[in-house]
């Protein structure tokens, strides 16, 4: 339904290439992740719910991924018809899968309205998530992007398979908040 395999043929495959990151991520004990990606052409919304999907198999531990890019969500339909989680947020929440939760705007919202929303979402859940995987599509590479990272443990840079050059991302990751990439 959302275009993204959840079970079938693949998982095993797709478990296995997520499995040394989802441990890493336990073993490096980082709760809030952020992933930017190198270029308009990565997808990062089916990433991470497939990596979401090896952590909760890995740690048994509730697992949120949130698709943090209010300027242009990748998975608005798939909490179109849902309320948001509070009046005066722009995310609403859908279990995908056992522990699983995916939080998503609805539709596409202002771009400032994305940041203190973020930051809301992160310390509310500390309660309920072990994991917060969020996906940083569409913030600004200056300013925005170090704004959200002081709200995480750590900021990935994710990338496409023989197609980004490492160029690509030693210049972005020049970019990135120091202390949180």
């Amino acid at each position: 339904r959302i275009g993204i395999e959840i079970g079938g043929p693949r998982q095993g495959e797709l478990a296995a290439a997520c499995a040394p990151i989802a441990r890493r991520l336990r073993d490096a004990r980082l709760r809030v992740t952020g992933f930017v990606p190198s270029d308009d052409r990565v997808a990062i919304p089916p990433l991470l719910i497939q990596l979401g999907l090896a952590l909760t198999g890995l740690t048994g531990a509730t697992v949120a991924v949130v698709d943090a890019n209010v300027r242009y969500p990748g998975l608005p339909a798939i909490n179109k018809d849902l309320p948001t989680n509070h009046d005066d947020s722009v995310f609403s929440t859908r279990w995908l899968h056992g522990s699983l939760a995916l939080l998503s705007p609805p539709r596409a919202e202002r771009a400032g309205d994305v940041l203190p929303q973020l930051a809301r979402i992160l310390l509310e859940g500390a309660e309920l998530f072990a994991h917060v995987l969020v996906d940083l599509t569409g913030f600004e590479l200056l300013g925005e992007h170090a704004s959200a990272a002081a709200c995480m443990d750590a900021v990935a840079l994710v990338g496409r398979a023989h197609q980004t050059r490492e160029e690509e991302l030693v210049q972005l990751a020049d970019l990135m908040p120091r202390d949180r990439f």
